[in-house]
């Protein structure tokens, strides 16, 4: 499998697993709305990946980059290393370890996916 296809991969997990927690963890309607409206958008980014090939990867390694952004956010929130004012929003189902487990995890599978969807140069090595 190469690295597109594995990225698109973990794009796709991340969208399906932020999806279900928004609709069934969410305790704000607002929020839910928000969270769904961006992974759709998310979602067209990568169908467009898939179809055009490598010239989208960067509308969705954005994505991907934000996504992560909002996880690590809420795992420090859920830590305690900063106040945002947004702990509902991590939570999953009133469990702190479970939340601090999906924050973790979801953190971690969107950087990876930035870093297999990014292009690279390749830079020639001087001898």
């Amino acid at each position: 499998m190469d690295k597109t296809r594995l990225g698109v991969a973990l794009v796709a997990v991340v969208l399906v697993a932020q999806t279900l927690a928004a609709l069934l963890w969410s305790p704000d309607a607002t929020l839910t709305g928000i969270a769904l409206a961006f992974n759709a958008v998310a979602a067209v980014s990568t169908v467009l990946l898939v179809r055009r090939g490598g010239r989208a990867a960067w509308a969705v390694g954005g994505w991907c980059a934000g996504f992560f952004g909002w996880h690590v956010l809420g795992l420090g929130e859920l830590a305690g290393w900063w106040t945002t004012g947004l702990e509902t929003a991590f939570l999953i189902a009133s469990q702190y370890q479970l939340s601090v487990v999906y924050q973790a995890v979801m953190a971690t599978a969107a950087g990876f996916a930035v870093h297999l969807l990014l292009p690279r140069q390749r830079q020639a090595l001087d001898t």
